[in-house]
């Protein structure tokens, strides 16, 4: 008996967790297989993917020294109390 063809919308909901590897094996394997067969999911998975990537990517770049300064005076004036006081 061949497994169960997987739908567009059963990859959809399980999307993310193949993206995340928290998948079993057997379950990452139907969805790889609904991939190669599928443009539209398999378009999806790749933007998702290249979207992470972007985002993990940015948390690597240093914030210009004005920015941290002015973040800085924000979270010293948070401590003292006044959070509400902007520059």
């Amino acid at each position: 008996m061949s497994p169960r063809e997987l739908s567009c919308e059963d990859v959809i909901e399980r999307l993310f967790d193949y993206l995340d590897r928290e998948l079993d094996d057997r379950q990452a394997a139907e969805i790889e297989r609904h991939l190669a067969k599928c443009r539209d999911c398999y378009s999806r998975a790749e933007f998702e993917q290249r979207l992470r990537d972007r985002v993990e990517a940015s948390g690597t770049v240093t914030a210009p020294p004005r920015l941290r300064r002015r973040v800085r005076r924000l979270l010293d004036r948070f401590d003292e109390g006044d959070p509400d006081d902007t520059p």
